[in-house]
């Protein structure tokens, strides 16, 4: 019956065409402004690492004055004089201190190249699951005497060696050579959780190098950002920062279980209280643990205007129902006869609630198909307003299909009042008017 019901709802599109085209637009229309914008809304507030982010946590040691403001928030980074402490420490599964870096690199043909890059330790490549094309993260011990190696992205790489396998291959990177030990695969989490610090590159390509934590610090490697300083400010010099209260690094650490937050914050506390009697951190009480999605609403990721835009976007999808509603309305109204015919001849109620209802969801299937292109061109649209949003302004297998559900679960929905209304017809009534 069911297949009776949808030939009969395709057989449908072609009476009234008017009608029925100004339903499919106004439908894929509607469809179009609210995917688009959930489109970008999913992708900016989505858990880049679903199966551990309760399991990452960055750590902030607020190292402000005593005079700051009691409602203030602590610094997005911290200071080489905690993050060494805490790395010595040796806490949680696996942890890494990190700063941004950034240089030339001579090329082999002699051509010189801006990069970005990151100072890190080996464990953030298991601790963000950094999966390798080539090769693999440096050893524990070039960790620790900080050696002059790197690792390449997937795409600096690709752009540089094409798809042989650079590994043992030397680069003069940032004034060293470094032998090249690892390559990455294509990996690009959205948002780059691991280095929000606000700015287009939140979303943007991941960063050329990855260089040794200690290689960048005895080589003084200077910080790729913002450096905020209290106070007097740093002695003069690389070693002057370090020795300073200037915060200008991230700390990550991955606990075993998400359990084990309340455990490390206690020892976070204990690190604090220790500081304090060496008179250090004199508002440090505020210094906290935040997993990864915490991070993200911390560095609003997902802007206020995002959400502003999809929320109109769905309103302005209601208003196309609304508009569908009555369109509907219009083109049953006229199968009255129809209906008086087919009640008459025994058709129940509920036959022609289930055949309408499929007529509607064609007429929804339809709009759901239009509404996959012109969500393509709102992506396009959207994509034109930053390099941020241009990033995430994509549509994947799954918003593809969610785009078709909405559409007929839109049209199914308008359907509703006018096939219960198409459904009260007295066969008798409509017979003598025949």
């Amino acid at each position: 019956m069911f297949s009776y019901y949808l030939n009969l709802g395709l057989r449908s599109l072609r009476r009234n065409p008017l009608l029925t085209l100004l339903m499919v637009l106004t439908l894929a229309v509607g469809v179009a402004a609210s995917m688009s914008t959930l489109t970008v809304l999913r992708a900016m507030s989505g858990d880049p690492i679903p199966h551990k982010s309760d399991r990452l946590f960055v750590v902030q040691v607020d190292n402000d004055p005593a005079d700051t403001a009691a409602d203030a928030e602590p610094s997005d980074h911290l200071s080489w004089l905690d993050a060494k402490e805490l790395l010595s420490a040796g806490d949680g599964l696996r942890r890494s201190a990190m700063y941004a870096v950034g240089g030339v690199i001579e090329m082999q043909d002699g051509s010189n190249q801006l990069v970005s890059g990151m100072a890190v330790t080996r464990d953030f490549f298991a601790m963000f699951e950094v999966p390798f094309r080539f090769g693999g993260a440096w050893t524990a011990e070039a960790d620790t005497r900080g050696a002059d190696e790197v690792v390449l992205s997937d795409a600096f790489a690709r752009r540089t060696f094409g798809e042989d396998d650079p590994t043992g291959k030397t680069l003069r990177i940032m004034g060293r050579e470094r032998t090249i030990i690892g390559v990455m695969d294509a990996w690009q989490p959205l948002p780059k959780y691991y280095w929000l610090v606000g700015g287009p590159n939140r979303f943007g390509e991941t960063d050329d190098v990855f260089i040794p934590l200690h290689n960048a610090l005895t080589n003084e490697q200077d910080p790729n950002g913002n450096v905020n300083c209290s106070g007097e400010g740093p002695e003069p010099g690389f070693v002057g920062l370090l020795n300073s209260e200037c915060v200008f690094m991230q700390y990550w650490v991955e606990l075993a279980s998400a359990d084990e937050r309340e455990a490390y914050r206690g020892r976070l506390g204990a690190y604090v209280d220790a500081q304090k009697v060496l008179g250090r951190l004199p508002v440090g009480e505020r210094s906290r643990l935040l997993d990864v999605q915490e991070w993200m609403r911390v560095q609003r990721v997902l802007g206020d205007d995002t959400i502003l835009q999809t929320l109109l976007a769905i309103g302005f999808l209601l208003v196309c129902i609304v508009n569908t509603i009555g369109l509907l309305m219009a083109k049953f109204s006229g199968h009255a006869g129809e209906i008086g015919v087919r009640r008459a001849l025994g058709a129940t109620r509920r036959q022609v609630f289930q055949q309408y209802l499929v007529q509607a969801a064609v007429i929804g299937f339809a709009g759901g198909v239009l509404g996959v292109g012109l969500t393509f061109a709102g992506l396009a649209l959207i994509a034109r307003q930053s390099d941020e949003v241009a990033a995430v302004a994509h549509m994947d297998a799954t918003m593809l299909l969610v785009t078709l559900c909405a559409a007929v679960g839109a049209a199914v929905l308008a359907g509703l009042l006018p096939t219960w209304r198409a459904c009260q017809t007295l066969p008798a009534i409509q017979l003598k008017t025949q």
